[in-house]
């Protein structure tokens, strides 16, 4: 798969989810087999750049190639102008948010809200790609709402506007991530642009990516939730895709050195305090792929210290009595 003049490694790609695609979950999931991984969305607002959060966001020191932002807002000059911005800052690629359902940001007009008016989101796509050198691209759904699918128009509009490759996760804003992604939507916009077409929902194994990139003739794909807890999933969808066979799931002591691993960069990245926390939601994922995991889940949340959370965490994955490390 290629974005313009960027080949990427493979065609499966890590969703960017607000929150959870920071650059040491990143890094992991491309270690893993992730073709690409388009960061956390990064505000238009520039009076935020500042703030801590964004320059965690901006921050991709030792990231592999190829760097994709995403840049969230409803304004088309200043999102023209943080196009620029994170291209000064090393970004590869330019990718605009109109898929995100969150209320926080749809009540700003941005994300998925955007899809409501088109005439806007063709300004907003000519100011970005006409701002920046580098490809730029754009994740959707599929509509404001059921009754409301325009993912073919707004494709369609990309497409002339310059936009370089297009994700479409199966869903509209109004769904959220209710009930069953749809892939119909996006085998029509496939059908209807040159550009590559990324499908993005739902997709939780191997047989799914196959079943959707035979329904859909996309281009690629993008994992999201199921990558949460789960990032050897790019690797065992790669070797699907191209063998037809299943890659052996990862054995005891790779799942340790992956979560150990993920865990002190986490503390590395945000410093202890905040590390700790933000592991928790991590943490909690991981525990899913046990049967013993929500009692665990249950009391490593608790800590608060990385020498506790890496000690009950061990104890854990070595099958001992985690019971017996003690909060303090």
């Amino acid at each position: 798969m290629q974005i313009a003049s960027i080949k990427m490694p493979n065609p499966v790609a890590l969703a960017p989810m607000a929150g959870v695609t920071d650059r040491p979950f990143r890094q992991l999931c491309k270690r893993l087999g992730a073709g690409f991984a388009p960061s956390e969305m990064v505000t238009s607002d520039p009076s935020l750049w500042n703030s801590r959060k964004t320059r965690q966001r901006l921050d991709h020191a030792g990231e592999v190639d190829p760097i994709i932002v995403q840049i969230a807002g409803a304004e088309p000059a200043m999102l023209a102008d943080a196009a620029r911005f994170n291209v000064d800052h090393g970004a590869q690629i330019i990718d605009i948010n109109m898929g995100c359902p969150a209320k926080k940001v749809c009540n700003r007009m941005a994300g998925s809200a955007l899809l409501a008016d088109e005439a806007l989101v063709a300004r907003i796509l000519e100011a970005v790609v006409n701002a920046v050198s580098v490809p730029v691209t754009l994740k959707c759904r599929t509509g404001p709402s059921p009754d409301h699918r325009n993912a073919l128009r707004i494709a369609r509009i990309a497409e002339q506007s310059g936009i370089q490759a297009l994700a479409v996760h199966g869903r509209t804003r109004a769904d959220k991530y209710r009930g069953t992604a749809e892939f119909e939507t996006i085998r029509q916009v496939k059908a209807a642009v040159s550009i590559p077409v990324i499908a993005n929902g739902d997709i939780d194994s191997a047989e799914k990516a196959r079943e959707v990139l035979d329904f859909t003739g996309a281009d690629g794909i993008m994992i999201g939730r199921a990558a949460q807890g789960r990032p050897w999933i790019f690797r065992e969808i790669n070797h699907y895709l191209e063998t037809g066979q299943h890659h052996p799931p990862p054995e005891a002591a790779e799942i340790r050195q992956v979560m150990l691993e993920h865990l002190e960069n986490l503390y590395a990245f945000y410093g202890e305090f905040t590390g700790v926390r933000i592991a928790r939601k991590h943490l909690g994922w991981y525990s899913r792929t046990r049967p013993d995991g929500e009692p665990w889940r249950k009391q490593v949340v608790r800590l608060s210290s990385a020498r506790e959370q890496l000690a009950l965490t061990e104890a854990w994955l070595a099958g001992e009595d985690w019971r017996e490390v003690k909060a303090a």
